[in-house]
Formats: C-alpha cells, sequence, structure tokens
C-alpha cells in the first residue's frame, strides 16, 4: 500500500518499510510517530484522493536519529566592487522508517431522507418583470 504524506510541509512518496529523510522533528531517537496529513491511498485496487485529506486515514513511523545534511556553500559576489561574502548551511534531517500505513475502509452510510425531503417541492413562481411604459415622445 502505497501513500503520499504531508510531513513538515513537504509531501512524500512512503509505503512500508520506506526510509526517508524528513526535515527535523521534534522526537527523541527511537519513538513513534503518527502522521495524519494523508494526501492519497493507493492500495492496489482502488485509489483514494482526499480533500485535502483522506479521512481516518494515518501513517505511522519510527524516528531511527537525527543528523546533519551535506554543507551547501552560499557565496556571494559583485564584481569589480571587492565584495565577495562566503557562507555555509547544515539542514538539520530526521531519519525515519515507515511502519504502517492505515485507513479505515469503513463505508459511510448515506444519511436517510425524511420524509419532507422525499415529497417534491412545489415550485415558487417566479416574479414577474415590470414593462417599462414607452415614454411619450414629445412634439416640436
Amino acid at each position: 500500500m502505497n501513500a503520499i504524506v504531508k510531513i513538515s510541509g513537504k509531501q512524500f512518496k512512503v509505503a512500508k518499510d520506506t526510509k526517508l529523510f524528513v526535515n527535523r522533528i521534534d522526537a527523541k531517537e527511537g519513538s513513534k510517530v503518527s502522521f495524519d496529513d494523508v494526501l492519497l491511498i493507493d492500495n492496489g485496487s482502488k485509489v483514494i484522493v482526499g480533500n485535502p485529506v483522506v479521512k481516518d486515514a494515518s501513517v505511522e513511523a519510527k524516528v531511527l536519529k537525527h543528523l546533519k545534511d551535506d554543507k551547501v556553500i552560499v557565496f556571494k559576489k559583485k564584481r569589480r566592487k571587492g565584495y565577495r561574502v562566503k557562507n555555509g548551511h547544515r539542514q538539520s534531517l530526521t531519519e525515519i522508517i515507515i511502519e504502517k500505513v492505515t485507513e479505515k475502509t469503513a463505508k459511510a452510510k448515506p444519511a436517510k431522507k425524511s420524509e419532507e425531503s422525499k415529497a417534491p417541492k412545489a415550485k415558487k413562481a417566479a416574479p414577474k418583470a415590470k414593462k417599462a411604459a414607452p415614454k411619450a415622445k414629445s412634439k416640436k
């Protein structure tokens, strides 16, 4: 079963036993986290698309470790001005493994219509538009 999940502002395609590197999550290593923003579920035979999320669906994951990504160099220069700035940045990441993708397949029964709603509704007559009286022409 595959799913598309929104984790800390980004969308990821996940399945059982998938390892992901996501933006830092406030959870201890070894703890379990659950994500409720499931946008799509594909269980082979049918695809369920959320509006915007799938109700009663969740993805459970286990936090493996916290780490930092590779360094990204940010270099700024303005030619002929003697301006050069070099900065670096390492993004904080969390490695997680997906343990379970769940969806509740309980089919909701359609709401029973009361007898009032079954009766045909009387059509309201639309108000008649008043016709403008022709203006009298003045003779000169």
